[in-house]
This record gives structure tokens, sequence and C-alpha cells, in this order.
């Protein structure tokens, strides 16, 4: 069972940056093997793919809403993975969450059912 905790949303102005961060650990957790992402959800949507990094290789891929403005990254010392949000606009208000799973499989299209365990998820609001 691995546990994954956000940290770092909060409220923010258009055009200003935050950063995530999600902290995993586990008994038998090894970082390395593991590929991390970031989701998106507003009330009543669908959940959102945003990011993920295949944590060994450091490989990343994005939504095309987030190329350019949102990175991706982990820290192997620490066991954990980062997003850096630049550039925020309304649009990105959500609850973003943090994901796991154990594989070196890196899927051509990115759903919440490829993720296997979950944060609670960490509140960004962006105002006008």
């Amino acid at each position: 069972q691995v546990q994954l905790v956000e940290s770092g949303g909060g409220l923010v102005q258009a055009g200003g940056s935050l950063r995530l961060s999600c902290a995993a650990s586990g008994r038998t957790f090894t970082f390395s093997s593991y590929v991390m992402g970031w989701f998106r959800q507003a009330p009543g949507k669908e959940r959102e793919f945003v990011a993920a990094i295949n944590t060994r290789r450091s490989t990343t891929n994005y939504a095309d809403s987030v190329k350019g403005h949102f990175t991706i990254s982990r820290d192997v010392t620490k066991n954990t993975t980062n997003q850096q949000m630049n550039n925020l606009k309304p649009d990105d208000t959500d609850i973003y969450y943090c994901a796991a799973y154990r594989s070196i499989y890196w899927p051509d299209a990115w759903s919440p059912g490829i993720f296997e365990s979950w944060g609670q998820g960490t509140q960004v609001t962006v105002s006008a």
C-alpha cells in the first residue's frame, strides 16, 4: 500500500505560480518502480489527466492544456513528485490529486483507472 500526501495548493491571482508536492511512502515502497501522476477535478466533472513522470527515467507526459506552463519533476532522495504551475489561469482552478502505479507501462492515453494509489487532493484556486 502506497500513501500519497499532497501539499502546496492555495489561492493565487491569474498569471501567478504555485508548486504542488506529493510525498510518497509505504512499507515496501520503492519510488523508482512507480509512475507518478497528477490529475485534477472540478465539482461535477470527470477527473482529468494533467501530467505524469516515470520516476526511474524521468520521462514525462502532459495534457495539451498545460504544456508549456506546468512542469512535473521528481526528487528520488525524498520520494517526492512536484508540479510547478506557472502563468495560472482561472480555468486551472480545481482539486489536484497525486496518483501512482507500480509498473514500467507507459500508456498512449492516460486515465484514472491506470493508477492504483491516490492522495486526498489539494485545492488550487486562481482568481481573475
